[in-house]
Formats: C-alpha cells, sequence, structure tokens
C-alpha cells in the first residue's frame, strides 16, 4: 500500500512515519511537510509545500490510504480562525484531493468529544471535518476519537498536570476509560487500522483504543 500523510511533524505523526516505513505492508510513505523532516529511508517521499497553495499540489496527492493527522491548539494558532484553517481547512482540500485522485482509504486523527454542533470550538470543528470527510464517500473512513494524549518531551503543563492526576486514579480504578494514551501507541493503532478492518466507517472511540 502507498500511504500519504500530513501531520507528520507533530506529535502522534512523528511517530506514524515511522510506523510506516517500517511496515512492510506499506511501499511508500509520502508526506507533506512545511519544512524537511529530515529522515532518510528508500521508502519515505517528502513534497515541502505551501500549505496555502494546496491546490498546487493536487496531483502529488495519490496513493492507497491518506492518514490525516494535522491539528494544533488554539494558544499555538493564535486565533480560532488560524486554528481552523489547520484544523479544518487544510485536512479538509487534502481529503477531497486525495478521494478525487483515486484514494480508497482515510484514516483522521480526531479527538474525543468531536462533534459538529458542539458550543466548545475545538470540539466543532474536529466534528465538522468528520462530516466533510464522510460527504467525500471513501471506501474505508476510520475515525480515531483519543482523549488525552502523551506527548515526547511535552512541554504543556496542562497535560502534565491532567496526565498525572489521571495515573493516580486510574492506579486506584476510577475513570480507567480515560487512561491517557501515548502518542506512540496510538501511531501504532493508527498504521494497523486501514489493514485490518473492512469497507465503510469505523469510529474508535478513546475507550476502545487500547484494545484495537
Amino acid at each position: 500500500m502507498k500511504a500519504i500523510v500530513i501531520g507528520a511533524t507533530g506529535a502522534t505523526g512523528e511517530f506514524l512515519v515511522n510506523e510506516l516505513l517500517e511496515d512492510n505492508d506499506y511501499t511508500t510513505v509520502t508526506v507533506f511537510v512545511r519544512r524537511s523532516i529530515e529522515k532518510q529511508h528508500p521508502k519515505l517521499v517528502e513534497q515541502i509545500i505551501d500549505f496555502s497553495k494546496i491546490d498546487s499540489y493536487k496531483d502529488l496527492i495519490t496513493g492507497d490510504v491518506f492518514f490525516s493527522c494535522l491539528g494544533t491548539t488554539l494558544k499555538a494558532a493564535g486565533s480560532e480562525e488560524n486554528q481552523r484553517k489547520i484544523d479544518f481547512d487544510i485536512p479538509a482540500k487534502f481529503a477531497q484531493f486525495a478521494r478525487e485522485n483515486g484514494v480508497s482509504s482515510l484514516v483522521l486523527l480526531s479527538a474525543y468529544g468531536a462533534a459538529a454542533q458542539s458550543k466548545v470550538f475545538y470540539s466543532q470543528i474536529k466534528g465538522q471535518l468528520e462530516n466533510r470527510i464522510a460527504d467525500l464517500d471513501f471506501e474505508q473512513y476510520v475515525i480515531f476519537r483519543p482523549g488525552l494524549l502523551l506527548r515526547k518531551e511535552s512541554n504543556r503543563l496542562g497535560e502534565k498536570i491532567s496526565a498525572n492526576v489521571l495515573n493516580v486514579l486510574n492506579s486506584i480504578g476510577l475513570f480507567r476509560k480515560f487512561k491517557p494514551l501515548p502518542t506512540a501507541l496510538l501511531a501504532k493503532k493508527l498504521a494497523k487500522a486501514p489493514k485490518i478492518l473492512p469497507k465503510g466507517t469505523a469510529i474508535i472511540k478513546l475507550d476502545e483504543i487500547f484494545g484495537f
């Protein structure tokens, strides 16, 4: 299979690219990035692009499986408008072109609580993206909705505090379905999904990811 990845420099995407490169079922791994990921591998194809001009690269968005892992925080984006561009506009456009170019499978890294009608902005745009991609009618569409992620060398104080609190609660049998999920483990599940799931739509919720 030929894989396409956006979000390859992110906390989960970085591990996903490594998983795909080491998986014999994937013959090529094409990443679309703003800057080089500085990795050398015979299966890796790196496309350094201007994400404000995606139309210019439409013909390059080809393969069998498209992994959409692009996302940011409101703090990093600076405004809701910029966050929408990154979390909704860019992935939606890539998905559209991938489908038009014959890509049959899409694996989306969404989020817990994603719902188009949510009053929470982040959950709202994630839900809207899920719906937009559903309208494209991929033969296989897999949505992952993880909760709190344990990121490598995270500098987000809130994440560290939340993870520590949940780990303590998990140890005494509470809130186990909200167990923090290491991004490396999530990446393994993402890479595995299109190989073992049937055609159609599948939603893998946070309490199902560990056993998936």
